[in-house]
């Protein structure tokens, strides 16, 4: 049912998204205990607040994904108190923005595979598909993003699969500025 709501509110990018975040999480967190059903759904609802259904102007989206999840869904859901309280921790630090220390597993594994989203082949696929059909304007915020979420991971599954992400795009950014004729 959260997988169709996820659909409904944010498409088949949405859906793909969690699916993406739920086999980096097992990658990741190989040697951690974690809860999968808090897993599952914050990973399928962690970006709610952004998508048109449920923003809202001038509120952070992770923060918006959180006070959804707490008012329309939480009460839906048999979970115990702790379960609870995790899943919404793990909804709103989820954002690599987010300074904040994270107290769980789960918050610390949706936030170091939500961060790896963002390297690699698929994080540049997907700031060129964010647009706007300015690959200079897509290019300086793929090096922004980069460079503010290298050296942030702590697990060292997820500092793995980094540097072979990073590797990737720094190899597919030089082909970039080579074609583009330096522009970068």
């Amino acid at each position: 049912e959260i997988i169709q709501m996820t659909l409904d509110v944010g498409g088949e990018w949405a859906v793909s998204h969690a699916e993406r975040l739920l086999r980096l999480i097992k990658q990741i967190g190989s040697d951690l205990p974690y809860d999968q059903e808090v897993m599952e759904l914050a990973a399928y609802m962690h970006d709610w607040g952004a998508c048109p259904t449920y923003m809202k102007k001038d509120v952070e989206h992770a923060i918006r994904s959180r006070q959804v999840v707490e008012a329309e869904i939480l009460p839906q859901l048999n979970l115990t108190l702790t379960q609870g309280e995790i899943l919404l921790e793990t909804i709103e630090l989820h954002d690599y923005r987010d300074q904040r220390p994270t107290t769980s597993n789960e918050a610390l594994l949706l936030r170091e595979a939500d961060m790896l989203e963002f390297l690699g082949m698929i994080g540049m696929a997907r700031d060129f598909a964010r647009g706007p059909k300015n690959v200079d304007t897509c290019a300086k915020r793929i090096h922004a993003r980069r460079r503010d979420i290298q050296g942030r991971f702590t697990l060292p599954g997820a500092q793995e699969i980094a540097e072979i992400r990073l590797e990737r795009m720094e190899t597919c950014l030089q082909w970039l500025n080579e074609e583009g004729f330096g522009m970068l």
